[in-house]
Order: structure tokens, then sequence, then C-alpha cells
């Protein structure tokens, strides 16, 4: 809770010295808030259901607990997936509404221009919520199950957050020439990392009617992302299953 309470401290200093995080990015300050608070929900949900099943999954496999998982009649994915609960991640979750509301108010009241929300913008935001937590499940899962393969990984956390890292920025930032059109190219098309909170938080930031079609084709490949990202994650974690030697063999 401490860090996120700096994180707005930090981007509310920034925003004294510029209008928008990038220039010509939209991205003033308070729809880079509804951004923030959107990235807030999303890792709050991944961090509470799925990163302490991920990080536990390697114990697992060095302790030869993980043969117990393999007996039991329930798919062994989702019993490495949800056994644990950290309720105390949902404190960010709760931090991140309350800034996402105030956010939102201060757009569609308080603004000289006030904000109008489309109504399916109310379906759409909730919708690619979900689709941003398939992803970085996707993500997690395929890195829990190079376990298998790499024996302890207690380095998991750590890759993690290096490769979410990009993900808590606009998109737009990372489009200027070299390594930021390479870096917005592989983590848009190939590891969708940059889909997970562009897509929710575009919707409920900004007017439908000022999406491009651009804009369109990306949410329309976001939800192919989030659906293939599932696919992808499953096969890899089927493969590791079957390399794995029991700790009995």
């Amino acid at each position: 809770m401490s860090w996120a309470i700096m994180n707005v401290g930090f981007y509310i200093i920034v925003f004294q010295f510029t209008d928008e995080i990038g220039a010509k990015t939209g991205w003033g300050k308070y729809q880079f808030f509804v951004f923030l608070a959107t990235t807030w929900i999303i890792n709050s949900i991944i961090q509470t259901f799925f990163m302490p099943n991920a990080q536990k999954f390697s114990e697992l496999i060095r302790t030869g607990d993980f043969d117990f998982a393999l007996l039991k009649p329930i798919d062994t994915q989702f019993i490495i997936s949800f056994p644990r609960i950290d309720w105390s991640s949902l404190s960010t979750l709760v931090m991140g509404i309350g800034l996402l509301s105030y956010s939102l108010y201060q757009l569609m009241v308080v603004a000289k221009e006030p904000l109008i929300l489309a109504w399916p913008v109310f379906f759409l935001y909730p919708l690619y919520l979900v689709c941003g937590v398939a992803i970085m499940y996707s993500v997690m899962i395929s890195l829990a199950a190079t376990s298998v393969w790499l024996g302890r990984n207690q380095t998991l956390y750590n890759f993690w957050f290096y490769l979410t890292n990009f993900s808590r920025y606009p998109m737009e930032i990372y489009k200027t020439p070299g390594w930021g059109m390479g870096l917005w190219i592989a983590f848009t098309f190939f590891i969708p990392v940059l889909l997970v909170v562009n897509i929710p938080a575009r919707f409920l930031a900004r007017p439908l009617d000022g999406m491009t079609s651009a804009n369109w084709q990306l949410a329309a490949f976001a939800l192919c992302a989030s659906i293939g990202s599932l696919f992808v994650s499953r096969r890899i974690f089927k493969r590791a299953l079957r390399s794995y030697r029991s700790a009995s063999s």
C-alpha cells in the first residue's frame, strides 16, 4: 500500500512539469491515473490468486509434493493455479478502484470538457480487464512451468517483474525509432503484455468516438491474444508435465 501511495505521489510531481505522459499521446494527468488504477486492479488480481501459487510450484517439484497433485482427479494446472489466495493483496484492488473513481470524477465532472462515457464502455472495460488477467496469467504459468526443466526457479518473481514492467506505461511512449519500436512490436504481438492495461484503460479514459480504426484493430487483436496466450501457456504446461520425472522414480 505504501508503494502505491508513493507511486501516485511520484506522478503528481511529474504532472507539475508536464501535461502528458509522452508528447502528444493524449495521456493527461487523470487519463493516466485511470491507466494507473487499471494497472493496480489487474496486478492485484494476479498477486491475490496466481502469484503465490506460481512461486510455490518450483518448491513442489523440488520436494516431490508435485506427485500428489498429479494423483488427484482434477486438472493439474487448475490445482497448481488456485490452492492459495493472498487476501492481503486485495488492498491494492481497493486502492485501484478508489483512484479509478476519483479520476473518472475529475474527467467527467470537474474537467472543462467533461468526458461522456458511452454505454458499451461498461461492457468493454470489464471484458478487457478479464483479457488482461488472462494474458498475465498465461505468462506467469508459462514461466512457472519452466521449473520442471530448470529445477529451483527462485528468480521467477524477478523475471516476472522485469517482463511485466513494460505494461505499466502507455504503449505510445515506445513508438519511437530504434529500440522503442522494437519493444513495442515484441511486447504487443509476441508477448502481448502491452495490451493488458492499455486497451481497457483506453476505453475508459477516452471517448469511444475518438477511437481510430487502428485502436479498434488493436482491441480485436487483444481478444485474440488473450485466447492465444491461454492456448500457448496450456501447451507449455502440458509439455512440462510430459517432461516431469516423479520424485519416486
